[in-house]
């Protein structure tokens, strides 16, 4: 993913949202810088506390325990699996879920979450499941890069089941897609909703009826966003939301992970290079009383 940041910055042009953005400088509010196991963190996910990430497109399969606070890797955990293009992590509150749906040129047919259990502080191997979708909508997979809208490298687990939402290079725009964790055959994504965020989505969190979501631009501007969920079901952009500005790629990284705890928003950035700006991986910590 680090190669289609670099592509970004040298692009031109880029859509505004006209909603009102307060600043929140995220650069004050770093933790630790993570460990080199963690260069490519591109996801984040809490259970009772702990925090949990991985590495994208490439990279191992291991899922990695970090001290919250630190930069200590606790415990690493082998899942055995193959990653092709991981690029979002949530829970059940035992089970996780990563998503392998990396999807830069959109050309993708193999488009899956994996069901992880977690079991006794290990791994499951033989238990995991996985379960394939598809975009109903996608008719053409002519390859197109970072020029689609069938990215993704965002999800939640919402009463039972799977939220995917997704990375519109075109539009700017995320969609909101349901998924049924209970089918192991190929099932067609539901796109619930969408919303005109004015940047790509690179990650989501949900915690006590509301929904985060991180992303940036072209020009490397990086943004949170903060949604309620309806009172009537499961959707978010109905009500009206908040949005900040964290500042620019190369003061705080590529912003690619966030986990709602009971306390804040963790946010976590791989490393970052342009020309002679380098930037390293990062863990940030907003307490939600800055958010309000």
């Amino acid at each position: 993913m680090k190669r289609i940041f670099y592509i970004l910055l040298i692009l031109s042009g880029f859509q505004i949202s006209a909603q009102k953005v307060q600043s929140l400088n995220l650069k004050k509010y770093k933790i630790a810088v993570l460990s080199d196991s963690l260069r490519e963190s591109s996801g984040l996910t809490n259970i009772n506390g702990r925090l949990f990430s991985f590495n994208d497109s490439g990279n191992t399969s291991k899922i990695f325990e970090i001290k919250p606070g630190s930069s200590n890797i606790e415990n690493t955990f082998q899942t055995g699996l193959k990653n092709i293009d991981w690029e979002a992590m949530t829970n059940d509150g035992e089970d996780f879920y990563i998503g392998e749906f990396g999807n830069n040129l959109g050309t993708r047919k193999d488009l899956k979450v994996y069901q992880i259990p977690f079991k006794n502080d290990s791994i499951v191997t033989d238990s995991i499941k996985a379960i394939p979708f598809f975009y109903p909508e996608q008719i053409d997979f002519t390859p197109k890069n970072i020029n689609n809208n069938f990215d993704a490298e965002a999800m939640i687990f919402l009463d039972g089941n799977i939220h995917l939402f997704t990375k519109e290079w075109i539009t700017n725009t995320v969609s909101h897609y349901f998924i049924d964790k209970s089918l192991t055959e190929n099932q067609p994504a539901q796109k619930l909703e969408s919303f005109k965020t004015g940047f790509v989505v690179t990650d989501a969190s949900f915690f006590e009826n509301k929904l985060y979501i991180v992303g940036y631009t072209k020009k490397a501007s990086v943004y949170l966003m903060i949604f309620e969920k309806d009172d009537s079901g499961n959707l978010f952009f109905n009500k009206p939301s908040k949005k900040f500005s964290l500042g620019r790629a190369f003061k705080i990284g590529q912003i690619e992970g966030i986990t709602a705890t009971e306390k804040g928003i963790y946010i976590s950035g791989e490393r970052f290079g342009f020309k002679i700006i380098k930037v390293p991986q990062s863990l940030y910590f907003v307490p939600f009383e800055d958010l309000q």
